[in-house]
């Protein structure tokens, strides 16, 4: 708390200087008893002694309003890395362990809204059906957000973050395969769920994630 300047003391006598007794006074002259003296007029322009005001009364202030670390770490909190899951798969089942994932997490009350799921090879068939009806109707319906979103890892940066992302590694080119992984994990804002091979999965993952 930043110290408050008193106003200064003035001890300066209201009453003025005393007067000098006279040198040629002689012992056998009587002092003649002075009387009460009035109190002289406040001096123009001294201000007579000044009392300091009370300090100001403060009350406690909650732990979110005290003042945090300065510096660099001071600024916002980094968002909270995913949850990772892995579901052993090969690559042909991994398509079937994603479907399977998505059924648990919609019985233990996830919304469909909150489910991206990313394929690195062939695309889910729900994919293939509503791309037949167009590129707009197909992002029309990711716009909305209102059930689980099926997309192939070659267009899923365009895909927006969804609290559950589930990537089923079902073939497709090593890369395709590390860049679906990258992007589902920046993606996935509370869980990320890879369905496929440990191995290739646990190498993809140690490099790109």
């Amino acid at each position: 708390m930043p110290l408050i300047p008193e106003e200064p003391q003035i001890h300066e006598s209201a009453q003025g200087p005393r007067a000098t007794p006279a040198s040629g006074r002689t012992a056998s002259t009587p002092r003649p008893v002075p009387g009460p003296r009035p109190a002289a007029p406040p001096r123009p322009g001294r201000p007579g002694p000044v009392r300091p005001a009370p300090p100001v009364q403060r009350t406690p202030r909650d732990a979110a309003a005290q003042p945090g670390p300065s510096g660099p770490a001071a600024g916002a909190a980094a968002p909270a890395a995913p949850q990772i899951q892995l579901i052993p798969a090969s690559a042909e089942g991994a398509l079937d362990a994603a479907e399977e994932a998505v059924d648990l997490l919609l019985e233990s009350g996830r919304a469909p809204g909150d489910v991206l799921v990313i394929t690195t090879g062939e695309q889910h068939p729900w994919a293939t059906h509503e791309l037949s009806f167009g590129e707009t109707s197909y992002w029309a319906q990711h716009d909305a957000g209102d059930d689980v979103f099926y997309t192939d890892a070659t267009v899923a940066d365009r895909a927006a973050s969804r609290p559950v992302v589930v990537v089923a590694v079902n073939g497709g080119v090593e890369a395709a395969a590390a860049s679906a992984l990258s992007l589902a994990h920046s993606r996935a804002t509370a869980l990320l769920i890879v369905c496929g091979d440990p191995q290739r999965i646990n190498s993809v993952l140690g490099t790109s994630v």
